[in-house]
């Protein structure tokens, strides 16, 4: 119809220009972020009650926390009886009130009476905690800490007497450096050193291991193995590393019948580059290309018999 034509917006002739918003009503739209959870509302009643929920937690009684069994306890009858009779270092005996009367139980009561070890009965929860939750059936052992040895004053005692010294470079199984004082024990080493850090140490599986050999023969824990490995040098040791592609077998090492530090590194990774280099020979031990390598505390044994050979016997 003509009338039409004249309407605001009909036809493109008609179109009457609007004038823009410069983005103000954009804006408008996008809001203030998302909203905050209602107990995130200072006004809102959950804002309340998490906070009363919080000085009520507060306000109770802290637990301890639950201990964790670390290397100093022995724990389970059969355990507890093994390390007493072999020997090993006792801080304490702790018995649960209530445990049963079995014949091993027997057996450790009679034997810290008999040897004047200290025996604490506690609580089975207090028994519980101490020992970190595992199965310790009523029985507990705790060994004190392991006084260790200063490597250069080891080196420096032994110098004059041709001391032989075994040196552990990432030896972390405490079971292989148990079976590495026991070896070193029964050929007259003057003593273990063994790093502070990637090693381990005197646990109580080390000491079990040992055979008693751990309370006969010191270790020293140095805070730099090459460090003290350089100090060996300087007082006159022959540095011996072993590992499969050495330049000399372990029974023709030059200097072996003098002071001498024998170095076994670990099965997986053997010497490392620092400690390599610091050794004035790196000695193999001939073995079948049938076996790769041999377990290190064996390894150290064979070092340590050729170096008996070459040093007068004690009678």
């Amino acid at each position: 119809m003509a009338g039409n034509s004249s309407r605001r917006g009909a036809g493109s002739r008609g179109k009457s220009k609007a004038a823009g918003s410069g983005g103000r009503i954009r804006k408008s739209l996008e809001g203030r972020g998302p909203t905050p959870k209602a107990e995130d509302r200072v006004y809102h009643k959950a804002y309340k009650a998490k906070q009363e929920a919080l000085r009520r937690q507060a306000s109770r009684p802290k637990r301890a926390p639950r201990a964790k069994a670390g290397a100093d306890w022995v724990v389970g009858r059969n355990p507890v009886f093994e390390a007493l009779t072999a020997g090993m270092p006792v801080k304490q005996v702790y018995l649960a009130e209530g445990a049963e009367r079995d014949d091993r139980i027997r057996d450790i009561l009679k034997y810290a009476a008999e040897h004047s070890i200290p025996l604490l009965q506690v609580p089975r929860s207090e028994l519980d905690r101490v020992t970190g939750g595992l199965v310790h059936q009523g029985v507990a052992l705790q060994l004190p800490s392991y006084d260790y040895a200063v490597p250069e004053e080891l080196f420096a005692d032994g110098v004059h007497g041709n001391a032989v010294f075994i040196a552990c470079d990432g030896i972390t199984d405490p079971r292989n450096l148990g079976a590495i004082i026991r070896s070193a024990a029964a050929f007259g080493a003057a003593g273990v050193v063994i790093p502070e850090r990637r090693s381990a140490s005197m646990t109580a599986a080390a000491w079990k291991t040992s055979a008693g050999a751990a309370a006969r023969i010191p270790v020293a824990m140095a805070g730099n193995l090459n460090r003290a490995l350089e100090q060996a040098t300087d007082l006159g040791y022959t540095i011996v590393g072993l590992a499969g592609d050495g330049d000399v077998q372990v029974g023709g090492v030059p200097g072996a019948d003098g002071p001498l530090v024998i170095v076994v590194g670990s099965e997986d990774e053997g010497l490392s580059r620092l400690v390599r280099a610091h050794c004035d020979h790196i000695a193999s031990i001939p073995i079948t290309s049938d076996v790769e390598s041999l377990n290190a505390s064996v390894a150290a044994s064979i070092a340590l018999y050729e170096a008996s050979l070459q040093r007068p016997r004690e009678v």
